[in-house]
């Protein structure tokens, strides 16, 4: 990701991400296609840390990747529990004088395990089989908009007009102006 000047309310030396006055260069299907584009701008000149991507049409995908079981449930929070012993009692023992550092790390390992194994069990029994499954999820765009400053948007759609970038699933922004809208309607309303 490139570093944008610093903007309203921007901290220096860290991306801005907006615009002040934001037109649209294109829409694009694909995250490569909208990259494409920007670095078409880059390659002819254009200065592109005045443009923003932006995936749009969101949508949330969730993966199922096991069911859940008391078993489950009781093996995820021990081992994680143990994890997290181990981790804090390596820490004590780093500092810690008195006792055997083996034998502290062992204690704090059965202290998370048993932790963790009350913590998923009390966590499992509150969803009172209402979700009896693990998955992963995911949030992606449908759609990419290439948007650039004002000042610049019709140097950027000339640029990609010239490098042929607008074809199938592309859909490039016009503005709209009178020639394409229709005539006011004079019907009578009384």
């Amino acid at each position: 990701m490139s570093m944008q000047p610093r903007g309203p309310g921007g901290r220096h030396g860290f991306a801005t991400l907006s615009l002040d006055y934001p037109m649209s260069l294109g829409v694009f299907d694909k995250y490569q296609d909208a990259q494409k584009a920007v670095d078409v701008l880059s390659d002819k000149g254009f200065p592109v840390q005045n443009c923003l991507i932006v995936g749009t049409d969101l949508k949330q995908l969730e993966r199922v990747t096991a069911r859940l079981t008391w078993g489950r449930v009781i093996l995820a929070g021990v081992l994680s529990g143990l994890w997290l012993g181990l981790f804090v009692g390596l820490i004590f023992a780093l500092f810690n004088q008195q006792q055997s550092a083996f034998a502290l790390l062992i204690s704090c390992a059965l202290y998370g395990a048993l932790f963790g194994l009350i913590w998923s069990v009390i966590g499992y029994a509150f969803t009172r089989g209402q979700r009896d499954f693990q998955s992963v999820s995911q949030v992606v765009a449908t759609k990419y908009e290439v948007f650039v400053e004002h000042k610049f948007a019709q140097q950027g759609r000339d640029i990609l007009a010239q490098a042929g970038i607008f074809g199938a699933g592309h859909t490039i922004y016009t503005p709209p102006s009178a020639a394409t809208q229709p005539p006011p309607s004079n019907r009578d309303l009384s």
